[in-house]
């Protein structure tokens, strides 16, 4: 579930507790988590649908509107779409599985295999044979632009990005406030495998 920035802090401070949204297909479940994009989360309490009668003034309130009129003008009619009314609660931060994973400075030769199966599964999708050049670029070029390290590999640079998100969610690279580095984990794969390990 996605939340505008200006939204956030009023969700930390549990202000805002539901969002009303007009869904083709349900995209939140009761217990999911969510994180907001600077920083904590959200796990969700409700979800069920309502009609536009349900939607009173003080549910616009929870929803971080001043006025049912303001919130219905934030949820415009989509054709077959369902209005949903979505309770959730702040929980603060989410341990992030990655981090864990990035520190890894050593790897089993069971894990090792795993990641090499997964690679491979990476490089038969439509962005081609690109996972270890990727990584070895990655280790070249430290704090590159992403913009300027597709570039290199002749691609686009969204993605690209896109890519190295899913090299990130395996822990091999981490992200820096301008362009990418190897994690420890990325250049203990990365040795093994310019070793032939």
């Amino acid at each position: 579930m996605l939340f505008t920035s200006d939204s956030h802090d009023a969700i930390r401070r549990g202000e805002v507790t539901l969002s009303v949204r007009r869904w083709l297909r349900p995209q939140a479940k009761v217990g999911g988590r969510y994180r907001l994009h600077s920083g904590g989360a959200i796990e969700v309490t409700e979800v069920r649908e309502v009609d536009e009668a349900a939607l009173t003034t003080s549910v616009a309130r929870r929803a971080g509107f001043a006025s049912r009129d303001a919130l219905l003008a934030n949820i415009p009619p989509k054709p077959g779409a369902t209005l949903t009314l979505v309770g959730f609660r702040y929980i603060g931060e989410l341990a992030d599985p990655r981090k864990a994973l990035a520190v890894q400075a050593a790897l089993s030769d069971s894990e090792r295999e795993d990641l090499t199966r997964r690679l491979d599964r990476m490089d038969t999708g439509k962005s081609g044979v690109w996972t270890r050049a990727t990584l070895r670029l990655i280790a070249e070029s430290e704090g590159v632009r992403a913009g300027d390290l597709a570039e290199r590999l002749v691609r686009e640079t969204l993605p690209f990005k896109t890519d190295v998100r899913r090299l990130k969610a395996l822990g091999l690279t981490e992200s820096l406030e301008v362009g990418y580095r190897l994690s420890a984990r990325g250049h203990a794969y990365l040795d093994g495998a310019r070793e032939g390990g």
